[in-house]
Parts: structure tokens; C-alpha cells; sequence
């Protein structure tokens, strides 16, 4: 099996490399220091994702009537392996360019096609995902915030937590529930965050500034036209939008820059000699090849047009596993570049390992999938 890049692949990778190299100031370290939904990053992006658009390379995979170029998934996946090896300059936005666009664009009205896509492929929209609520996590079936139908509007109630962005976001892919029990009644609502009732607050931690909040929802009126789909019928377009979602992070390429990183400085300290260091290192970097191959299964399946299966479950707890890798070989063998900043990316590519394992589906929820969807194994999550 040939693994190699086309020439044109080759070339629009190269195209987004020389735009990286061109455009990432002098300090990007420091802004991308405190990750993608602090303010510093943030701010940056609503400046960079704008030129990323002109030059066409913000949404060049969406169709052309949405601002994109119709590239293939493959070039989507370049630009997201490029950008995440840089550290993320599309900060929050990356969230718009990987599921948010793609699912309004199939399952949204025209209306809000016209609303929202364009701010989007224009790199002038930030967004956040309100999913996890504090008595249904990974679980979403189990999800308590209500909307109830009052004439032509709904009126929400309710929290979310571990909100990423939440705090800078103009809008919230909300998940709320009009009726029924587990899967049914559960309905999706685009919501603007400036809307009366809504309230934020911030959730101190380990993982980079503005990344996780807490958002509390009462008496939140919004009209019906503001739901996306039909009526309890979302977890088709959720699970639609988490397939994307799962394997739309190709962070395996951060962890993979990473450790070529931390490898150099080991060589430099004449100390790549040591057999148990290099044989620590490969376990790594299969860790992060083998996440890399298996996130490329999932494209492919993609690039055909198969449906969404297990296979991005199992991806997603494959780059889990690299995450974690590199983190610990750093650890175990530089841990004082954690605390002196002299490798720019380990501080930041740490804290996104903390939380790798829980966003975006925790790691056990990943297996549990594997498990019954791909081993055919009986499997139930808890409540």
C-alpha cells in the first residue's frame, strides 16, 4: 500500500506551510501559551482566520456555494495537521471549520444557512458546544436541560458544564430536551450567548485559560426558527457532528512535533545514547503513527462516503494514547523544561493531554463504543 502524499497534496500542504510561516508573529509562542480559548488566542484569531479565509485556506474542504473550495477531506486534514503542529492559530475557530459549518450545512434551513456560514467561512465566529451537563457527561442521553414550547418560541432551563469557549463564544450548539426519555425528545438550538438569561462562569484549571466554564440557562426564550432539525429528532445530527468532532483534532501531529522536540533537546544534552531513552521514544512515536494511520482510516472512510462507524471512536482513543505518551516521556525524562519554558510546546501540549481524554467523549465512553460497536461486545453506559 502506497502511503505517500499526490503531488497536489504535497503542494497545498506546502501552500499552508508558507502561510504559517508568513503570517505567525515573531511572540506566537507567548499568545499560544494558555491555549485556544484564552482571550490572547482568541483575539488572535478573529485577525488570523480572516487572512487564513482570503488566502483560501480557512473552509477550502465546504462546497463553494459556502464560501469554500470544494477540497477533499484529505486537504481538510492537511490544514488541520498543520495548524495544530503550530499550536492551534485558528484558536476556538477550529470548532467552526470542522463540525458546527458542516452540520448546518445538512441538516440547517436556508435561514440559517444564510445566518451563520458566512460569519464562519469569513473567520468572524466563535462558537461553543453546550453538551456535558453536571449529571450527564459523557452520557448525553441523560441530559435534564428542558425547553419548553411556548407558542412560536422556547423557553430553556437548565446547566451546562466543562463548556469549552463559553466565556468568548457568540453563539452555543445547545442540546436540550422538549420531551420523552433518553434519546428521544432530545432537540438542538442555536443560541446566541448574548441572550437574556444566560449566564457564564469560568471553571479554574489545568488546561489553559477560558477553556472550560460553567453555563446556567433560565428563562432562556428563543424562537423555534432557532432550532436546527427536527423536533426530537437530533441524535442522528449528533452524532453526525461528533464523528467529525472526534477525529476533527489531529492533535497526534502536536504530540509528533512534540517529541521531535524533546528528542533534540535530549541530543543536544548528549544523552540520546541512553538504549532505555530511545527505546521509551519509539514507544511514543508508534504511539503517535498509530494514531495518525488510524484517524487516516476514518478519512478515507470518509473520502468514500461511508457512513460514520466505531473506527472514530477508535481513532480518537488512539490519539488519547499518543497524547498521553509523549506527556509522560517528557516527564520521566526532561522535567524541568515543564517548569523553564526552554521547549515552547511541552507546557501547552501537557495541559491538552490533561484533557484529552475527556473532551469530546471521555476515553472510557470511547472504548465502551469500541467495544459494542466494533467488538460486538455488550456494553451499556452508565447514567
Amino acid at each position: 500500500m502506497d502511503f505517500s502524499w499526490s503531488g497536489p497534496q504535497s503542494a497545498f500542504r506546502a501552500r499552508v506551510v508558507d502561510f504559517l510561516k508568513s503570517e505567525l508573529p515573531d511572540d506566537w509562542s507567548e499568545i499560544a501559551r494558555h491555549g485556544p480559548g484564552s482571550r490572547q488566542q482568541t483575539d488572535f484569531s478573529l485577525r488570523f482566520c480572516p487572512k487564513l479565509a482570503e488566502a483560501g485556506l480557512l473552509v477550502p474542504h465546504w462546497p463553494k456555494e459556502f464560501g469554500g473550495e470544494g477540497a477533499t477531506v484529505w486537504e481538510h486534514f492537511i490544514l488541520g495537521e498543520e495548524m495544530w503542529a503550530a499550536g492551534e492559530p485558528r484558536g476556538p475557530q477550529y470548532m467552526n471549520v470542522n463540525w458546527i459549518g458542516p452540520t448546518i450545512m445538512r441538516f440547517g434551513t436556508d435561514e440559517q444557512k444564510e445566518l451563520h456560514l458566512p460569519r464562519a467561512a469569513q473567520g468572524q465566529a466563535i462558537w461553543c458546544q453546550g453538551f456535558s451537563e453536571p449529571s450527564a457527561g459523557s452520557d448525553l442521553v441523560s441530559l435534564r436541560t428542558s425547553a419548553e414550547r411556548d407558542s412560536d418560541n422556547f423557553v430553556i432551563n437548565g446547566s451546562k458544564i466543562w463548556t469549552s469557549y463559553a466565556g468568548l463564544a457568540d453563539h452555543c450548539f445547545l442540546l436540550a430536551r422538549t420531551s420523552g426519555k433518553r434519546k428521544d425528545g432530545i432537540c438542538i438550538f442555536i443560541v446566541p450567548m448574548d441572550t437574556p438569561g444566560i449566564s457564564v462562569r469560568p471553571i479554574p484549571s489545568l488546561v489553559g485559560e477560558g477553556d472550560i466554564h460553567e453555563v446556567f440557562f433560565n428563562d432562556v426564550t428563543v424562537p423555534a426558527s432557532a432550532m436546527l432539525g427536527e423536533e426530537g429528532k437530533a441524535w442522528s445530527i449528533i452524532t453526525y457532528s461528533l464523528g467529525n468532532e472526534r477525529v476533527g483534532i489531529p492533535r497526534y501531529e502536536f504530540s509528533r512535533r512534540t517529541l521531535d522536540a524533546l528528542v533534540a533537546r535530549l541530543k543536544e544534552e548528549d544523552r540520546w545514547n541512553d538504549e532505555y531513552i530511545r527505546y521509551r521514544a519509539g514507544q511514543a512515536l508508534c504511539a503517535c503513527e498509530a494514531a495518525r494511520l488510524l484517524v487516516y482510516r476514518v478519512v478515507d472512510e470518509r473520502s468514500r462516503g461511508a457512513p460514520p462507524s466505531a473506527e472514530s471512536s477508535l481513532a480518537r482513543f488512539a490519539v488519547i494514547t499518543a497524547d498521553h505518551a509523549v506527556s509522560n516521556f517528557g516527564l520521566e525524562f526532561l522535567p524541568d523544561s515543564y517548569s523553564n519554558d526552554d521547549i515552547p510546546s511541552l507546557k501547552p501540549h501537557h495541559e491538552r493531554a490533561i484533557a484529552s481524554g475527556i473532551a469530546s467523549g471521555a476515553a472510557e465512553i470511547q472504548l465502551g463504543i469500541v467495544a459494542q460497536s466494533y467488538l460486538e461486545l455488550p456494553w451499556e453506559p452508565r447514567a
